[in-house]
């Protein structure tokens, strides 16, 4: 789910770092309040549990950093989460998969920020019926909250605040452990089965599938317009839309000003802004020393909750195991131009006749990455 924030761009002889999950922001140019909400959990927890845990939940993984969950609080205990359906990504995701996906992260974070309160979120999904191929304005989960001693807290919730996805190169020079691996895919969460490898073998294949697979979608049009379109260039789009793709700092910006960066240019084929991203991006796409993914025994909305679950949960244990995770999904995308690429990351990854990839990552060691813009709490809460 979205390693696309991570491409970057050169001008000249100076590199155009394009700042999303995996990137540095220069401090003098920092969008303080488009990171509040990380800093927020730091603080006090608010007295209603709910509240506690949607202002972890916000900080979940979803595709392109869309943030497409609505939260409207109900009576005193309960929840309901809708999709803001102007915030899906129609080229890229036709069928609102990835979307869903991202509902089953922040699910799932809510759910372990509940019960380290003590507090045992109950999930309804679809409660008012299944959408078909695309999601509506129907609800896709009712939640409840029990106040319930026996919970257990979830060893994962210290890793929240410093999840992130390493969409960078990774080192290799030091490969990836296996009993690190075997700790990630432990705990096998319902509905979704969590896998991970680091065969030499599977490494190369996958290093092939998924840069052919990026290049498909930098190369169609239609898809790389839909990312070029939610790119936020400088700290005053950063801080007035902290979502999609965040392109910031003081040398951007100069280069912003003097006109050699733009949307435009960033999105027309030939230019120096385009035509260098592949490079940066194949270096990134070059470096996986090991890789995770997320099979389902069908293709259900529920399933597709129950992959976020899972990802989520890979995601978060890897961060105690230190290990970088970037995920790059392209190859499972269901538009036309994809479609050898959805067979061949089916046939590399096992997955049997009715079966179905929901998400693949990247794994390896690499730099610290810095935090992604979020909207506050307050901006994700409707009718309240």
């Amino acid at each position: 789910m979205l390693s696309r924030r991570s491409v970057l761009y050169a001008v000249g002889g100076a590199g155009l770092a394009l700042v999303g999950t995996g990137s540095m922001f220069w401090s003098k140019r920092t969008p303080e309040r488009a990171l509040r909400a990380w800093n927020d959990i730091a603080s006090a927890p608010p007295k209603d549990v709910r509240l506690d845990a949607f202002r972890h939940a916000i900080l979940a993984p979803n595709p392109h950093n869309r943030q497409p969950w609505q939260i409207r609080l109900v009576g005193d205990h309960e929840a309901l989460i809708t999709c803001d359906l102007e915030r899906r990504l129609p080229e890229t995701d036709p069928f609102d998969r990835q979307i869903l996906i991202g509902f089953g992260c922040f699910l799932e974070v809510a759910r372990i920020a509940a019960a380290e309160r003590g507090v045992l979120m109950e999930v309804e999904a679809f409660p008012d019926g299944v959408p078909s191929e695309r999601l509506d304005r129907r609800p896709i989960a009712r939640l409840r909250f029990v106040a319930n001693n026996l919970t257990p807290k979830d060893p994962l919730f210290a890793a929240i605040a410093t999840r992130r996805s390493n969409k960078q190169p990774f080192d290799t020079a030091r490969p990836v452990a296996q009993f690190v691996l075997d700790v990630m895919t432990a705990q096998q969460p319902t509905g979704a089965r969590i896998s991970a490898s680091r065969d030499g073998a599977l490494i190369r294949e996958a290093r092939k599938l998924s840069w052919d697979a990026w290049m498909i979608e930098f190369q169609t049009e239609r898809t790389w317009r839909e990312s070029v379109d939610l790119m936020r260039i400088g700290r005053a789009e950063i801080e007035a839309n902290p979502d999609g793709i965040s392109i910031g700092g003081p040398f951007l910006e100069t280069l912003a000003l003097a006109g050699q960066l733009s949307r435009a240019k960033i999105g027309q084929p030939g230019t120096t802004a385009n035509k260098t991203s592949t490079d940066r991006y194949r270096s990134i796409m070059a470096t996986g020393m090991a890789y995770s993914w997320i099979t389902t025994n069908a293709n259900s909305r529920i399933e597709q909750l129950a992959a976020g679950r899972a990802y989520v949960r890979m995601n978060l244990e890897a961060t105690r195991q230190g290990l970088g995770v970037h995920p790059i999904s392209q190859a499972l995308q269901e538009f036309k131009e994809m479609e050898p690429m959805f067979g061949r990351a089916h046939q590399l990854f096992g997955a049997q006749p009715g079966q179905r990839v929901q998400m693949l990552a990247r794994l390896g060691y690499g730099n610290p990455v810095a935090r992604t813009p979020r909207w506050p709490l307050e901006n994700r809460l409707v009718g309240t």
